[in-house]
């Protein structure tokens, strides 16, 4: 019972999966970010169980499984990460200065580039799902939970763009060293799994992940002067759709 607080916390902020309400104190935030998986982990598990039913149990269409596939992880996250991504690509439309963009991401208004970016990453997610057969499924449920490993690495790990708001919450809150040790194990986890289920699809995957994290670790720093909760959830997204395209494509999904 000790993280059960930290488990808490890191699922009602990251997630709709229902949790008792807790303080969100010191002890709390403390391991909150390890817990950040977690909904990677049930994302990933009901993808992989939709997934297969869908593809073994009936004879759907390869668009109703695309959106079928798309539509769950926005029903568990509620979200959050594709809202940061729309942010992050309204303030890098806008071609402003730093402190330009970053008065941009706390703009509750939706402009239009982030409207038109996010229609754009839901057809090239659904286009990619469409193209999936059963053997990407496996390694494709472990996305979910490495994004967000490598995303909570980021928070505990980059330079903060501001000294406030969300992010800096659980910067200031966690216990850096411990958390930044656990996410790692996590995401070397997570990509060993994705290596062995499948090892050339996974091996690509896991490395477009890497340098999809690489180019946010320079985009947050030379355009924003370092990260926040926004620019974490833009990162989870891209990462998200180059790992599907990657074990699509590595996979030889489209030349079968």
């Amino acid at each position: 019972m000790r993280f059960f607080g930290s488990l808490a916390v890191a699922l009602s902020m990251y997630s709709k999966i229902p949790v008792p309400t807790v303080d969100w104190n010191e002890k709390n935030m403390k391991y909150a970010m390890c817990f950040f998986p977690v909904a990677g982990v049930v994302t990933g598990a009901l993808e992989y169980a939709a997934g297969y039913a869908l593809l073994t149990w009936t004879d759907c269409g390869s668009l109703f499984f695309a959106a079928v596939m798309t539509m769950i992880p926005v029903l568990v996250t509620g979200g959050i990460h594709l809202d940061g991504f729309a942010d992050t690509m309204d303030a890098l439309s806008s071609y402003g200065d730093r402190e330009k963009k970053l008065e941009i991401l706390k703009d509750p208004h939706t402009g239009a580039f982030a409207v038109i970016w996010l229609c754009a990453y839901f057809l090239i997610n659904a286009a990619l799902w469409s193209e999936a057969d059963l053997s990407v499924l496996p390694a494709a449920a472990l996305m979910f939970p490495l994004s967000r490993s490598l995303s909570g690495i980021s928070v505990v790990s980059f330079r903060a763009a501001k000294n406030s708001g969300l992010l800096r919450t659980f910067q200031d809150g966690a216990q850096r060293r411990r958390v930044r040790i656990v996410l790692i194990l996590w995401a070397a986890a997570c990509g060993a799994g994705m290596v062995c289920l499948a090892p050339i699809p996974g091996g690509i995957a896991l490395g477009a992940a890497l340098l999809v994290f690489l180019h946010y670790f320079c985009l947050s720093r030379k355009q924003f002067g370092g990260t926040t909760g926004d620019l974490a959830g833009y990162f989870l997204q891209i990462c998200e759709l180059a790992i599907l395209a990657a074990l699509i494509l590595g996979g030889g999904c489209l030349w079968k």
